[in-house]
């Protein structure tokens, strides 16, 4: 049986409270022969810079280098508000993702039935929504340069970020999104804002190009970016497969989340090329939420997104998808029996705590191997 080897960062905030229920599902697997792991554990984010004065020490960005893996948690919170911008806590989740070379991100937007009523919007807009959202994630607007604040005297600055990116750049990620959308609805939304933004332009002749010559047997449609957002509320079922640039990415995602019902129940997965000699990828899993400083430390954080997380490496990591269905099917009986955490309650009664939020997934997990 082989090995994968996992660094979790648990970071900042909730991340470690939600970490530890990840561990619960590792060592599940792992005790049923499932597969074997060997873990260990490391910092980033203001726990980091606290340590050691950065947002990563060079020694986990070395295990990270080194992993199969890597499961993180999620980093900032007021405490580093004053802090340096270049060892702030997201400069360690920027800086895993560039050396990483993590180019594509992969966020699913599902919403489990038994959330439907947890949505802002009617249960028959986002009722069975499964949309996968593919997010460019090493160039644009995040990465380009220059970016600074100059003085421009007289009590007068000016911000500048660069939006850039290469043909290349948009192939690989299109190549991504065109690959999931074969294995799913086998449709592609490519979206950007061409009308405004020459890398727009680009963008969209180089999708364009890529799908008559590659991928003509998958439906692909372009939207710009503000009308999406704008769909997405409208009529989220309409989308399979998602494509955009960082900025976009970003913002849709985080919109696409809300439709489920929670941020809490979303994880992600960001991928890089894979190595024609090992036939494996730089990886990394996260819930899309952030640290929320406002409930760290209370036991009230959901853990699915983090669990959820774990799920994707099982699938894109380790080619275990039997796992991870097993475990995706886990955690819809756990909200179909009715447990809930705060930010799912809906019209609950009561709710549990993180902490038997991943009991009761591990609990599903060993009736249903039973």
């Amino acid at each position: 049986m082989a090995t994968h080897k996992l660094l979790l960062l648990p970071g900042d905030g909730i991340g470690i409270e939600v970490m530890p229920e990840v561990v619960k599902v590792i060592d599940w697997f792992q005790a049923r022969g499932v597969a074997s792991f060997e873990t260990e554990t490391g910092l980033v984010g203001g726990s980091a810079y606290d340590a050691c004065g950065k947002a990563i020490s060079e020694s986990d960005m070395a295990l990270a280098m080194e992993s199969d893996a890597v499961i993180f948690g999620a980093v900032g919170g007021p405490k580093w508000d004053s802090v340096p911008y270049d060892v702030r806590p997201e400069a360690g989740l920027l800086r895993l993702r560039k050396d990483l070379a993590l180019f594509a991100n992969l966020r699913p937007a599902i919403c489990y039935p038994a959330l439907a009523d947890a949505s802002s919007l009617k249960r028959e807009i986002v009722e069975n929504l499964d949309i996968m959202i593919v997010r460019e994630l090493t160039g644009g607007v995040y990465f380009g340069e220059p970016k600074e604040i100059i003085d421009l005297g007289n009590g007068q600055k000016r911000g500048i970020d660069t939006q850039v990116y290469d043909t290349y750049e948009i192939e690989r990620i299109g190549r991504v999104a065109f690959e999931l959308a074969r294995k799913r609805g086998n449709k592609v939304t490519s979206s950007e804002k061409r009308n405004v933004m020459k890398s727009g332009v680009l963008w969209n002749e180089v999708i364009t190009a890529l799908h008559k010559r590659e991928y003509a047997d998958v439906t692909l449609e372009h939207q710009l970016a503000d009308a999406l957002g704008m769909q997405l509320v409208r009529w989220p079922k309409q989308f399979d497969v998602i494509v955009t640039d960082n900025l976009f990415g970003d913002m849709l995602s985080d919109i696409a989340a809300m439709l489920t019902g929670s941020l809490g129940m979303l994880p992600s997965a960001s991928l890089g090329e894979v190595n024609p000699k090992t036939g494996k990828r730089k990886s990394m899993y996260e819930p899309v939420h952030g640290s929320a400083p406002d409930i760290a430390g209370k036991g009230l954080a959901n853990p699915i997104a983090m669990i959820g997380s774990f799920g994707m490496a099982l699938r894109y990591s380790f080619g275990l998808g039997d796992a991870a269905d097993r475990l995706d099917k886990a955690i819809s009986d756990v909200l179909a029996s009715g447990l809930r955490t705060a930010d799912i309650k809906g019209d609950a009664t009561s709710t549990c705590s993180t902490t038997q939020m991943g009991d009761a997934i591990v609990a599903a997990l060993d009736k249903a191997a039973a």
